[in-house]
């Protein structure tokens, strides 16, 4: 037993002086042993985890090496959302968003954090009890890859949290990349090995985190920087004071973070990196600007898809110039045409650039686009190529004008221009197929109704061959009809048709947005279905009753009119209706007959936290909002009630003490509703 509890106790402190040098090279960059020194302490403790593997740490640092192989990343819901942020491009926006923050914040002071904007990939950490238990992607901001076994082999992300009065759950969030030198040193190595040259860094990030052997992910030079906590019980006052506490629990911060008094500083920071962030070891596009003081986040709040406490300045994107090779006419879901144009190959902030979007007839008159001009290309946001100007000097005079197509380029139906537009539609809805596919993809998407399997491709095929028209023929479908479709086998074809029946349980407000009535995204969906409640009270509303709700306006007004008007949506609505779908608003909250729906909660702002007996915390909220309240994330002196269930934050509970908040529990909730 002895030899058993030395060699346990041997186990134990290789572990912990591997990750204290690891600590002082990847973290501190100040390296105390050599290269070959730190490879027999981690082989040593490789040789006896292999013998003893009971005595295995679970952030034992052998782990950095890999070797797990992961058949697909399982999806996680993010505790709280990864919203992104607003995008500014002049001093003007920065100080219009000042003035705004101040408004907000109604008289109180406050001042700036700012960071640098990196150019990488976002990922959230979870720890327990200190230890590292899961890494989430951002996915598309609500629901992300779980990829832990991936992202522990990076060696700048701490297996287990070091210091005192870690909370026993946290939650770090920040960017993997891959830094400019390693980077460069890796193409090195691949092209004398014969392999393809990457790209740019932020491509090879995003491709090494998807590779499902964690093994081969270790041998990748990936590095994080953390940037922000992300849960309530660890928030200091500030955001700076949160960033101190980096470097203690182990991590890595670019070190280029700072505190503004007012936005006149902030200029002046963004002035200086403008030119500086050349030189630094890593990709920026930008610089992040956030209210620094945390209580007052929630009283300046959200958008729908962003904070209104923080903003992100982007630097002006790079050009490159390039030749129009022709043009393409595309036509879109709603039946708008796009002209897209076809460039000779351009490499732009590393990437190969080969088509660029022209927007739309008036932006083909406004840069007097000619066929062979050579043009100036850069990428919108760093992101969507876009043509901003041609080089007139170059053109030849043969060179023919670009016009703007009079009829559509897939149905041949004459285009038309409606008042106060500067788009082009083929008013062809019904048979155009570009706009029948495009509907039916954009109400089977993950966002509307979620019909998983129901790909571009299937759709193609499912329209084609005649089999639907419309998205309401979805409920139609036969097993004998799928079997036979490219690529399609027994399992695949059920499981469509499960997937198509499952999307009956869709709640009423994602189905208002599938149906793709024009200008009506999820937010407006969301207004909508609110208001009315049902699809048979939106149908007879009029455009006048439609502005009095909140955000919608004349064009959105008439949009939703024109379509109750139009004979072949009701006769697709029909269909819906015939299936099953959801096409008014649940007014209960499943599993909680007690809960009635007569009463208001307007001007009534809620935080909730533990676990209740009759529902879910999701189902509560949803109740809330459905009577006017508002669930918010933290606690400020304007929160109206903490609705604590069992095992409820002390952290929560203590704050709301402190302010003054009232503390209510389900019970009291379910008597106030009812």
């Amino acid at each position: 037993m002895d030899i058993l509890r030395n060699i346990q106790e041997r186990i134990g402190q290789l572990a912990e002086t591997i990750n204290r040098h690891n600590y002082n090279y990847y973290i501190l960059a100040n390296p105390t042993i050599s290269d070959y020194e730190f490879d027999m302490l981690l082989k040593e403790l490789e040789a006896l985890e292999l013998q003893y593997p009971q005595f295995r740490l679970p952030d034992s640092p052998t782990m950095r090496v890999g070797g797990q192989v992961t058949k697909e990343f399982p999806p996680f819901v993010h505790i709280k959302p990864m919203l992104s942020l607003g995008n500014s491009y002049s001093e003007e926006d920065l100080i219009d968003f000042d003035s705004q923050c101040k408004k907000w914040a109604e008289g109180r002071t406050f001042g700036y954090y700012i960071e640098h904007k990196f150019d990488g990939v976002s990922m959230s950490l979870h720890y327990e009890k200190g230890l590292l238990v899961r890494a989430v992607t951002r996915g598309d901001g609500v629901r992300g890859d779980e990829i832990t076994a991936n992202v522990k082999t990076i060696r700048t992300i701490p297996l287990r949290l070091n210091g005192v009065n870690i909370p026993d759950f946290i939650e770090i969030r920040g960017e993997v990349m891959i830094l400019r030198t390693d980077f460069d040193k890796w193409n090195e190595e691949r092209v004398l090995n014969g392999e393809e040259r990457l790209m740019n860094p932020r491509n090879a990030t995003a491709g090494s985190l998807k590779l499902q052997n964690s093994e081969e992910v270790a041998k990748r030079p990936l590095t994080f920087f953390a940037y922000q906590v992300a849960t309530d019980e660890a928030n200091s006052l500030t955001d700076y004071e949160n960033v101190l506490r980096f470097a203690e629990w182990g991590f890595k911060t670019s070190g280029n973070q700072a505190l503004c008094k007012n936005m006149v500083e902030v200029l002046l920071y963004i002035h200086q990196w403008e030119s500086k962030r050349y030189g630094l070891e890593y990709d920026i596009d930008g610089i992040v600007i956030k209210v620094n003081e945390i209580p007052l986040r929630e009283m300046i709040g959200y958008t729908a898809k962003a904070p209104r406490w923080a903003i992100a300045f982007k630097y002006p994107a790079e050009k490159a110039i390039t030749e129009i090779e022709s043009v393409d006419f595309q036509v879109g879901r709603t039946g708008k045409v796009t002209p897209v144009a076809n460039l000779k190959p351009v490499l732009l902030a590393g990437t190969i650039v080969k088509r660029a979007s022209i927007h739309n007839a008036d932006e083909i008159k406004r840069l007097d686009l000619y066929y062979g001009d050579t043009v100036y290309v850069e990428k919108g946001g760093e992101i969507i190529p876009k043509i901003t100007g041609v080089v007139t000097e170059k053109r030849i005079a043969s060179a023919l004008p670009i016009m703007f197509i009079t009829a559509c380029p897939d149905c041949g139906t004459t285009l038309i221009n409606p008042e106060k537009e500067v788009n082009y539609f083929c008013p062809n809805e019904q048979f155009c197929p570009p706009q029948l596919k495009g509907r039916i993809e954009h109400y089977a998407h993950r966002k509307a109704m979620n019909i998983e399997g129901l790909g571009t491709e299937i759709i193609s095929q499912l329209v084609d061959k005649n089999l639907i028209r419309n998205y309401g023929d979805l409920y139609s479908l036969r097993y004998e009809e799928l079997i036979h479709l490219d690529k399609f086998g027994d399992l695949s074809a059920r499981n469509l048709l499960k997937a198509i029946d499952e999307s009956k349980k869709i709640p009423f407000e994602r189905v208002l947005f599938a149906l793709g009535i024009r200008h009506v995204g999820a937010v407006a969906a969301k207004k909508l279905t609110k208001h009315f409640g049902s699809l048979e009270a939106l149908s007879m509303a009029t455009s006048d009753t439609l502005t009095l709700v909140k955000d919608i306006g004349e064009t959105m007004a008439n949009t939703i009119v024109a379509f109750f008007k139009d004979g072949k949506n009701i006769a697709v609505i029909e269909k819906l209706k015939a299936a099953g779908i959801q096409l008014s608003q649940d007014k209960s909250i499943k599993g909680t007959e007690s809960i009635v729906s007569g009463s208001s909660l307007n001007g009534f702002s809620f935080v909730i936290s533990g676990v209740f007996e009759h529902a879910s915390r999701e189902a509560i909220k949803d109740k809330i909002t459905a009577l006017g309240g508002e669930v918010k994330s933290g606690i400020t002196k304007k929160t109206t009630y903490l609705l604590a269930g069992s095992d409820a934050g002390p952290a929560k509970v203590e704050k709301a003490t402190e302010l003054g908040v009232s503390i209510i529990s389900e019970q009291d909730f379910l008597k106030m509703i009812q």
